[in-house]
């Protein structure tokens, strides 16, 4: 019985975090609407995909012992490509200064994952040790994914406004992380469990902010003059002024 509900729980884990690496499609799709990044952050997506290579790597036979963490393979995996679609996309529409960024940060995030998995398969014998490094590593990484949105909290605050938090990727976050904390805890794997203690507080503050501020609605731009119009319009009277001076001097 004990082992169904695992499998059942990690089953739903999955279904739940293709949700949340597939909720950015409907951002980047207005971004590629748009042509610009606007004010979205590239951070999360970054720390995203370092948390899925390190993931996908810890679940494979290299590390745990045979396929006994399948699950985590599979839906990071498919994370793999969703991220890295994402950051594709929002490179290319990003300015010159934010395409700085956004290499300044990629970098660093392959060298880890590169330095994790070549440490794990030739400087550590036995699966668990294996595990108990790789672990440690995807916990932080975990750890700053789930704190990424911090940043983007701090904003909703500051304008109310929840126009740069999809309402679909904080619930899903939220669902993702407490199915993934019951399913590490029912492998007594607290690895697997430990960044969830993060996660599923930060779900329930972003859906706490969100229902206080979604009334207020997107953003709206300030309307800008039209110069154009009020330029008509002025040289409109000068034309006036001058018919009315030359039918005086006639």
């Amino acid at each position: 019985m004990g082992e169904r509900l695992r499998v059942a729980v990690g089953v739903m884990g999955n279904v739940a975090s293709t949700l949340l690496f597939a909720a950015p499609i409907l951002t980047f799709s207005r971004v590629i609407r748009k042509k610009s990044t606007e004010e979205f952050s590239c951070v999360p997506y970054i720390i995203a995909l370092l948390n899925c290579l390190l993931y996908t790597w810890y679940g494979s036979p290299v590390v745990s012992l045979g396929w006994e963490n399948l699950s985590l393979v599979t839906i990071n995996g498919a994370g793999i490509l969703l991220e890295i679609s994402f950051i594709l996309i929002f490179f290319w529409f990003a300015s010159v200064r934010d395409k700085k960024k956004v290499a300044m940060m990629i970098v660093p995030a392959i060298l880890v994952f590169c330095v994790t998995a070549t440490i794990s398969a030739f400087l550590f014998h036995g699966h668990h040790h294996r595990k108990v490094f790789v672990g440690s590593v995807g916990l932080i990484a975990s750890m700053a994914m789930y704190g990424s949105p911090l940043v983007v909290m701090k904003r909703v605050i500051k304008t109310k406004s929840v126009e740069f938090m999809p309402f679909y990727l904080s619930f899903f976050s939220f669902l993702a992380s407490t199915l993934w904390l019951a399913y590490g805890l029912l492998s007594h794997d607290i690895v697997l469990a430990s960044p969830n203690f993060v996660g599923t507080p930060s779900g329930i503050l972003q859906l706490v902010l969100y229902f206080m501020y979604r009334k207020k609605g997107i953003m709206e731009e300030p309307h800008k003059p039209d110069i154009e119009k009020n330029g008509e319009k002025i040289k409109q009277q000068f034309q006036t002024l001058d018919t009315e001076d030359n039918n005086g001097k006639i």
